[in-house]
């Protein structure tokens, strides 16, 4: 009788061990990537926060200079020429890549003859180098004798944008060229598409509905959770644009700084001007800009990204 007492208890205490040796094996996957944070990411911010206090070109011994580089900030015309073209970058981009990356996977959704190889080629596009990319929409952009503005002109419109060389236009240029890889979102929206319940369409079909109600009933609804992923990656990109800008506008951000983008500036300051305490105090700015904006994003994503909540 003890005997099975014993055992009733070893069985019962086998669950707690089971589940710290796989909370253990868990930890232990994890581990390269915690190593990885901690090297990559956490001990680099820290550093540059460290250097954001000094005076530093990367040759001397850095001076300590408390929050002047921040100070600076406030009155350089450089730095809030970038804010602004970032900005204003980011409000033209994220809700164009977002909706274009929507309607394009509807489509990718249809069940039509060769859309497996039409998903391949729209995705391709997305996985091209950011620099290979901006040579060729250079070309595509040229005012005079640029692809674009000979099919504008051929359409009726005699005096089409100067593209980059207008400072009006080199921004939504770059959006423009931003559509180029819009099929990685597409492929991120059509995984969600298909993970809805067919079930569910065919039960509005019975109760009358028509392709627009079981869009917006069905469709958004189910689909917010993935929207909210597309819309925190293109928030993030969008802070992170530099390559296309470097080689559309060069190192001093096109005519009039049109294409001064923030990361072009924190490498003109740290690297062409030797002012890398300045560039690390810029780059501690974006650190904290950037998080607050997804801190607004997702403390806000409860009042639009439909969550489904299990019942007890």
């Amino acid at each position: 009788m003890n005997i099975s007492i014993t055992k009733l208890k070893e069985r019962r205490h086998q669950p707690w061990k089971k589940n710290n040796l796989e909370e253990k094996a868990a930890y232990l996957f994890l581990l390269p990537w915690l190593i990885g944070l901690m090297v990559f990411i956490l001990g680099p911010a820290l550093a540059t926060g460290v250097i954001s206090l000094t005076n530093w070109n990367m040759i001397t011994q850095p001076a300590w200079v408390g929050p002047a580089n921040y100070i600076k900030m406030m009155g350089d015309a450089n730095f809030w020429q970038s804010i602004r073209v970032t900005l204003y970058y980011m409000v033209l981009a994220v809700p164009t890549l977002s909706i274009v990356g929507l309607l394009v996977s509807l489509l990718l959704n249809q069940r039509l003859p060769g859309m497996n190889f039409i998903r391949t080629v729209l995705y391709l596009p997305a996985v091209l180098s950011g620099v290979a990319v901006a040579v060729l929409w250079l070309s595509l952009l040229n005012p005079d004798a640029g692809v674009i503005n000979s099919a504008l002109r051929a359409l009726g419109i005699a005096n089409p944008p100067n593209w980059l060389n207008d400072a009006q236009w080199a921004v939504p240029a770059v959006v423009l060229i931003s559509l180029w890889g819009v099929g990685g979102n597409a492929i991120i929206y059509l995984a969600g598409l298909q993970n809805i319940p067919p079930g569910l369409y065919d039960a509005a079909s019975i109760d009358g509905a028509n392709d627009i109600h079981k869009f917006f009933s069905i469709t958004l609804p189910l689909l917010s959770p993935t929207m909210f992923f597309v819309l925190i990656t293109n928030l993030v990109g969008a802070f992170q644009v530099f390559d296309i800008a470097f080689i559309l506008g060069g190192s001093r951000g096109g005519r009039g700084g049109s294409l001064l983008f923030y990361l072009l500036y924190i490498w003109n300051e740290g690297f062409r001007s030797s002012r890398m305490g300045y560039a690390s105090a810029l780059s501690m700015v974006l650190i904290i800009i950037s998080s607050l904006v997804i801190v607004v994003v997702v403390n806000t994503s409860d009042r639009w990204v439909y969550s489904e909540v299990e019942e007890k």
